[in-house]
């Protein structure tokens, strides 16, 4: 009879586990294809931070959710052919962005960029001084000698893009941890719970079964 309780708890624990588990890991990996997309990178023009072939996940995000600095998708239908491109911002609606040759200042503060690709800046782009349209992003490659950014389109608002055209930001992470998190436990629980009902199963069928019979000893002589 205990081997009959313990066989009926695993199962319900079973019964608990599985469906829990699934609906975790299918709420994670929703999750991870509603709010993430992958892309590759086509070009050289934001080395050395990303290589042309390496693939990167991309964050979906609101237009009140881009900060300076970030590495941004976006898609600007008046250039590079309507497809979407990588890019740094590196100024916001209302930011005063100026390159006097050496360095870099937005709103009059130097900006450290270690993330930029050493040698020449392309030399067909010059010193700018810009104001950055409110609603706006002014956009620049780490590869300043071989991106075609902001600089070029300086007579275009400022070279600036609109923000609305921003399709999300690069994700310093491989797998989004929240996401990631989620369905491996969504899984870990499915597999225990299908290990504790195949564990009941054979704990009930055990119970169940009847004993063999003991043949009597034989008589003395």
């Amino acid at each position: 009879m205990q081997r009959r309780r313990a066989g009926s708890g695993l199962r319900v624990a079973a019964w608990v586990l599985v469906p829990l588990g699934l609906l975790l890991a299918v709420g994670g990996i929703g999750y991870f294809f509603t709010h993430y997309q992958g892309v590759t990178v086509m070009s050289e023009a934001m080395e050395p931070t990303y290589h042309q072939g390496e693939r990167l996940i991309i964050e979906d995000i609101d237009t009140d959710e881009v900060h300076r600095g970030d590495v941004v998708l976006v898609g600007v239908p008046s250039r590079y052919q309507g497809r979407p491109v990588l890019q740094r911002v590196l100024g916001m609606g209302g930011d005063h962005v100026v390159w006097d040759g050496v360095r870099m200042t937005v709103n009059g503060k130097p900006v450290d960029e270690p993330y930029v690709m050493g040698g020449e800046v392309n030399p067909a782009t010059g010193p700018y001084d810009v104001r950055v349209p409110d609603g706006r992003l002014f956009l620049l490659g780490d590869n300043r000698g071989n991106a075609n950014d902001s600089r070029f389109f300086l007579d275009e608002q400022s070279g600036s893009v609109s923000a609305s055209g921003v399709l999300g930001r690069v994700q310093g992470l491989a797998v989004p941890a929240a996401s990631g998190a989620l369905g491996a436990l969504g899984v870990l629980l499915a597999l225990v719970g299908t290990g504790l009902g195949i564990g009941g199963y054979v704990a009930g069928r055990s119970a169940r079964r009847p004993l063999a019979a003991v043949p009597p000893w034989p008589a003395a002589r």
